[in-house]
């Protein structure tokens, strides 16, 4: 059934209703939120465009279009003058409609980030450390976003409309690969950090897991060249990924699936392991170690690693090797049309894996699949924390989302 409410107020009566409880019933018309998610998809369109593409009457359309940019969501754009008839007057999002703040919680670092409502990013704020403690995260955040939301004017900040968290569930588990104090890792056991963070928020606050969160940044921000079923993997200091099914992102009952990491692969050796013991840039870290080269740049510089010498071209064709495999084992399950990678490297290293990858799928048994076609990602080493900040945009303002709002 079509609805529209009309709700007319001020600017500020506007910009509380970003602040509506984060339950079904408290967020925004399902037309409502159509209509944003077909604007972000297309840049702008009028309002006969959307009233063809949804099937909506054009009176509802364009109720709903009056009361989005009443809610500042959207802004008139140049009238289009046609041959006959009233010119037509396409609508793009405004990026002053909402912000959003996306939290990468890494196991060598944490970045916190402020976007706009086109996802353009306005603040960036980053911390190195050798592994993640909880105590110190939450002073990082704390302090980040007192800095950040200090260079916004008070009818800005008052549009903030959520914070989420991308980080590894059970980041506890990880404390020997990653070289950390047991105690300390244990600590984020007991730790609700949604919860701490929420208690210094006015905002909503969600979470989910980090290569699942940089799989929603491609989804939401990324070129993905029309593909609605895509297969995602993530390159940071462990390996993870993502699933995209029907143009939107699966995070299954407990926000796990696309575990990639975990899928078995054959190792170097030919035996069986796991991808994130293969392809990880930890096991690169690991290799530049053992020459006694000092690779905390891996971390402090992924846009230029510098000369690295062959442990780069060895990580660089195992790694490969692992994920074609990962990639032909998922296409036996789900017929992906893409298979995407992104990661925390340079982009020349993310183009040398990319066509390692293809190289290697050429020479696996795929007979009886339809193979995907391997590309590069297109948001880059930011992914996770974008993918934090996209977690509120879509839970609040767009089509299918599957945001886990949890403890861990």
């Amino acid at each position: 059934m079509e609805t529209g409410i009309a709700r007319h107020g001020s600017p500020e009566a506007a910009a509380s209703r970003l602040h509506r409880g984060t339950n079904q019933s408290g967020m925004r018309d399902h037309n409502e939120r159509l209509v944003l998610s077909l604007v972000r998809q297309h840049g702008s369109l009028a309002k006969s465009d959307i009233a063809r593409m949804t099937g909506l009457s054009a009176q509802t359309v364009s109720v709903i279009m009056r009361e989005l940019e009443e809610d500042s969501l959207l802004l008139r754009q140049a009238p289009l003058r046609g041959k006959i008839g009233q010119p037509s007057i396409p609508m793009a999002l405004n990026p002053e409609g909402a912000f959003f703040i996306g939290l990468k919680i890494g196991r060598r670092s944490a970045e916190l980030v402020l976007i706009d409502f086109l996802g353009t990013v306005r603040s960036m704020l980053q911390h190195s450390y050798r592994y993640p403690a909880p105590r110190e995260t939450v002073e990082f955040v704390t302090q980040g976003m007192k800095t950040m939301r200090a260079e916004l004017t008070p009818a800005q900040d008052k549009r903030i409309a959520g914070l989420g968290i991308a980080m590894p569930f059970e980041l506890w588990n990880w404390a020997d690969t990653a070289g950390a104090p047991r105690d300390i890792m244990d600590e984020w056991r007991h730790r609700d950090i949604r919860a701490d963070i929420q208690a210094q928020c006015e905002f909503p606050v969600y979470l989910q897991n980090d290569a699942t969160s940089a799989c929603g940044a491609e989804l939401v921000f990324g070129q993905t060249g029309g593909a609605r079923d895509f297969v995602y993997f993530y390159i940071g200091a462990f390996a993870g990924g993502g699933i995209v099914l029907n143009g939107r992102l699966f995070g299954g009952p407990t926000g796990n699936a696309g575990a990639l990491g975990s899928m078995p692969v054959p190792g170097p050796d030919g035996k069986p392991t796991q991808l994130i013991d293969v392809a990880s840039i930890a096991m690169l870290e690991k290799a530049l170690n053992a020459r006694g080269v000092e690779a905390s740049h891996l971390w402090t510089s992924p846009e230029d690693w510098g000369e690295i010498g062959h442990e780069l071209d060895d990580w660089i064709a195992n790694a490969a090797q692992a994920l074609a495999y990962a990639i032909v084992s998922a296409s036996s399950v789900i017929d992906f049309e893409a298979a995407v990678i992104d990661g925390w490297m340079p982009l020349a290293v993310r183009r040398r894996l990319v066509d390692a990858i293809r190289q290697a799928i050429g020479t696996i048994d795929g007979e009886g699949l339809k193979l995907p076609v391997v590309r590069e990602g297109t948001v880059g080493i930011h992914a996770r924390a974008l993918g934090g900040a996209s977690l509120p945009l879509s839970e609040r303002f767009l089509i299918g989302s599957t945001t886990i709002s949890r403890s861990i």
